[in-house]
């Protein structure tokens, strides 16, 4: 049987010379030389995709029927994390998606409320409008139930028009049920047989359970499985691809804020503040579980995922190394001692220091209340329980374990004296004569009669003041220059603070570069 593979136009006598000498067998097929290189493999392609899920309680999603949620969590990692509260913004979704999609925090994306009143999307854009700024060439889509997400009603879009492709759907207290499958379609449509680089997709539905039955509910629990099928449906496109093989995926999933116990959200506590983060990719360890995670860290993940920049955000890519000396301490966290709006079985407190660090309490007073009694390392979910609505949950920029010197929870049991507490640092190995930089993060509430101080000593000599906090500085990244004197090999720092049943100070990532 002669089979004619090359379709490509010849003469008849030439096609008839040619058929004739192969059935004589006078004409050899040449093989292919022995030497020739094999083909380069395509490159490997990177793309990420991030679920949103509206009002989401982490702890009911490992209650609920989820095996999508839930193989993501044990292919990948999973990571717990608290919002803010008012006045830096309402724990609701306009604050919740703005700070997601632009990786930074309401105190600079602008956002409060579900007004969008003082939004700064210009200056702070979400992460499918950076990549299209920074690289034309990447594909972005995004699709949402909740108007503001992908279109100009009700305040938004947080997803520009700058976005290659938007869905955006019409979602209400009635309506999640409905389109949350067409999202869930139209998405595994774009991503099975279109090519984007860079994703959003978000669910509704379990928000409007959690307003209507309550987090505890089985209204609460069916609609995470139903979102959950709907995850699958999307991660099935994904693998679905024909490139599939050739592409290297990121896949995180989030929520905006969750839910209080009776339902709602909007307010401080922390089943309010509480959300997530989990991801599954490249480099990711598989059932890993994650402190010092935030939600500003989901744009910063995608967007290094495709290769952008990340320079001016608040968040972190997931794979940048936590090298906090403070959160090495959670190992030494307790439960509460005298704390008792403290549930009690957080473990959330401790006075031991990192290596290398130590409290000096020799002007401290005596008594007070035990978990503040100088300064403690401490987290976000055991501090801001112990006294709410104080601005204690504006410490954003704080992660994991931090330090914390608290004169006003101090105060609330008997105590004398005064509040007089030093963190010292380790000595920092530095040259004589040269410049160096003092990096950290603070969230300090002031008051008249508190005094909040950063001392430095040079080689062991007298302790110079170079910082002093005279005015509310609430989650915010302190940068001091310091010229170090000639002869001198090492850098001491201390953070002082003193007071009698003021406010406090939180201090985090302490860093000398």
């Amino acid at each position: 049987m002669l089979i004619v593979r090359n379709r490509r136009s010849r003469t008849t006598a030439a096609a008839a010379l040619t058929a004739t000498a192969l059935l004589a067998g006078t004409i050899q097929l040449a093989a292919a030389p022995a030497s020739a290189a094999p083909a380069a493999p395509a490159a490997i392609k990177d793309k990420v995709l991030v679920i949103g899920l509206d009002g989401a309680n982490l702890d009911r999603i490992k209650a609920a029927n989820a095996p999508h949620l839930k193989r993501l969590m044990a292919e990948g990692l999973t990571a717990s994390s608290t919002l803010y509260s008012s006045p830096m913004a309402a724990t609701s979704s306009g604050p919740g998606w703005s700070t997601i999609a632009t990786g930074v925090w309401p105190d600079k994306h602008g956002v409060k409320d579900n007004s969008f009143a003082g939004k700064q999307f210009g200056t702070y854009p979400d992460f499918l409008t950076r990549a299209e700024q920074a690289n034309p060439s990447l594909n972005t889509y995004a699709a949402a139930d909740w108007e503001p997400i992908a279109s100009a009603d009700a305040g938004g879009p947080i997803f520009s028009p700058a976005v290659d492709k938007r869905l955006g759907l019409k979602g209400d207290a009635n309506g999640y049920g409905v389109e949350d499958p067409k999202i869930a379609a139209a998405a595994a449509d774009e991503l099975r047989n279109g090519n984007p680089d860079a994703s959003f997709v978000y669910f509704g539905e379990i928000d409007i359970a959690g307003h209507n039955s309550g987090p505890g509910s089985q209204a609460y629990l069916d609609a995470i499985a139903r979102s959950d099928r709907h995850i699958g449906t999307v991660l099935n496109a994904v693998t679905s691809r024909a490139t599939y093989a050739q592409e290297n995926w990121k896949i995180l999933v989030t929520t905006d804020h969750g839910h209080k116990d009776g339902g709602g959200h909007g307010g401080s506590t922390i089943k309010e503040r509480g959300t997530f983060v989990i991801a599954k990719g490249a480099g990711i360890p598989a059932g890993s579980v994650r402190h010092d995670i935030r939600l500003v860290d989901v744009a910063a993940t995608a967007l290094k995922q495709v290769g952008v920049p990340t320079a001016g955000l608040d968040g972190v890519p997931l794979d940048s190394p936590d090298s906090d000396a403070f959160d090495t301490v959670r190992g030494s966290l307790q439960a509460r001692a005298d704390e008792t709006a403290v549930p009690a079985g957080v473990q959330g407190w401790t006075h031991t220091a990192p290596a290398g660090w130590s409290v000096d309490n020799s002007a401290m007073g005596t008594g007070g209340v035990t978990e503040w009694r100088g300064w403690s390392f401490t987290t976000d979910e055991f501090w801001t329980q112990a006294q709410r609505d104080q601005w204690r949950e504006l410490n954003v920029r704080g992660r994991d374990v931090f330090a914390v010197a608290d004169s006003d929870e101090w105060d609330d049991k008997a105590n004398s004296g005064k509040f007089d507490s030093t963190l010292v640092s380790p000595k920092y190995p530095v040259t004589g004569g040269t410049s160096r930089t003092l990096r950290f993060q603070t969230h300090y509430r002031h008051e008249a009669g508190q005094t909040a101080q950063v001392l430095v000593s040079y080689g062991g000599g007298a302790p110079q003041l170079v910082k002093t906090f005279t005015a509310d500085a609430t989650a915010q990244p302190q940068s001091i220059a310091l010229n170090v004197p000639a002869g001198v090999s090492d850098v001491q720092v201390r953070f002082r603070y003193a007071g009698t049943n003021n406010w406090f100070w939180a201090v985090d990532d302490v860093r000398l570069g």
